[in-house]
């Protein structure tokens, strides 16, 4: 006799849902759930990695339902309220031409801080580094362009995790990754980033615990208490 097996159940009272052995395609349809909320941006990559640990050494149906709990794909009853964001930019909303031009040959460029991003950024790494962050950033514009070329180069680019990120593009013998973000606010800006890796990494994502509206808040009291000092002189 095993005695590490499970016994097996000896009333015949049904057993609950949650309580059923699950099965591989079980596993398989979390771990899909898993992959799009990473993709999505809902998952870091330390919170994905650690889910599907769990899912694979998961035993019941239950065991697998707590991994899903918080993402919305496993609730498709529910209706979501993300603002829908066309796949490419409006033509009206973006000019053909760059505002501004980020170059880094054999060096590196940085935007971050608070800065007002044109509608059209481009972005070009050429054995070099570049660092878009709008995480601070003050939008003017709700649709903004970001083309980014890296040859030999790297182009990091950062968002608020509130706002909404679209990608196109690719990579030759490099990598082009965008996570998809889709923001629950109907006016939230949207960054759409294009561009090619060639032997070199683009690379956009959300940065964690960065707000468009905190980020407002702040600079507002800051005006605010300015203009409170400016009266009581």
């Amino acid at each position: 006799m095993d005695l590490h097996k499970s016994p097996a159940p000896t009333d015949r009272q049904p057993v609950a849902p949650a309580e059923l052995r699950c099965s591989d395609a079980d596993r398989d349809r979390v771990a899909d759930i898993l992959r799009d909320a990473l993709a999505e941006g809902r998952l870091t990559a330390e919170e994905h990695a650690e889910r599907v640990e769990g899912v694979l050494s998961a035993k019941t149906v239950g065991d697998l339902e707590r991994f899903v709990r918080d993402l919305p794909a496993a609730h498709p009853g529910r209706t979501t309220a993300y603002a829908s964001a066309p796949p490419r930019p409006t033509r009206e909303a973006i000019p053909a031409e760059p505002d501004e031009n980020v170059v880094a040959v054999f060096s590196s460029a940085i935007r971050r801080g608070r800065w007002r991003p044109g509608r059209r950024l481009h972005a070009y790494a050429i054995f070099g580094s570049v660092e878009i962050d709008l995480s601070e950033a003050m939008f003017e514009y709700q649709q903004v362009v970001i083309k980014a070329i890296s040859v030999f180069g790297n182009v990091e680019i950062r968002v608020p995790e509130n706002v909404t990120l679209r990608g196109t593009g690719g990579g030759v013998l490099g990598n082009f990754e965008v996570s998809t973000l889709d923001s629950g606010e109907q006016d939230a800006p949207v960054v759409y980033v294009d561009g090619l890796a060639v032997l070199g990494n683009v690379e956009a994502r959300p940065k964690r615990g960065k707000l468009v509206a905190d980020i407002l808040d702040r600079v507002s009291d800051k005006v605010d208490r300015a203009l409170h000092k400016h009266l009581d002189r």
